[in-house]
């Protein structure tokens, strides 16, 4: 799954922790920082760099303290920086203990998402399966499905 903001997001989050303490695996939540947050001076790319991290990390704990009290699994985040598609393929290819990734779907009328779009796109050549977690769905229907 990836870290955001989405109410899809939040989905993702609770279908992965809630499979995972079923099935005895764990869950890495990784999170993009994409680089047109850093298109300024060095000085102030630095800032802004560290302030997207610390938004990150209190987003995570968030999650985090959800899974851990709710579900038993202590998730581990990895936050990466460049193109949230070539930086999610690139975690997935650089952590073989990654088995399904997870991706919350938008509801509204533009589609899915871009990352459900194109990471779609890249299905076939991912050395994992993809599930899509629609974005409405409610909690109990979650529990029912994992």
């Amino acid at each position: 799954m990836v870290l955001d903001d989405s109410k899809e997001c939040l989905n993702a989050m609770r279908f992965a922790a809630m499979r995972a303490a079923k099935t005895g695996a764990g869950v890495e939540v990784p999170a993009v920082i994409p680089p047109e947050e850093f298109n300024h001076w060095i000085g102030v790319s630095d800032i802004m760099r560290e302030e997207a991290r610390d938004r990150i990390h209190a987003h995570f704990e968030v999650f985090a303290k959800w899974m851990r009290d709710r579900q038993g699994i202590d998730p581990e985040l990895a936050i990466r920086e460049g193109e949230p598609v070539a930086e999610i393929m690139a975690q997935i290819h650089d952590d073989p203990a990654i088995g399904v990734l997870v991706l919350g779907a938008g509801t509204d009328k533009k589609g899915p998402g871009p990352l459900v779009t194109q990471l779609t796109r890249n299905s076939g050549s991912l050395p994992i399966p993809i599930t899509i977690v629609p974005g409405d769905l409610s909690k109990e229907r979650l529990e029912a499905i994992t």
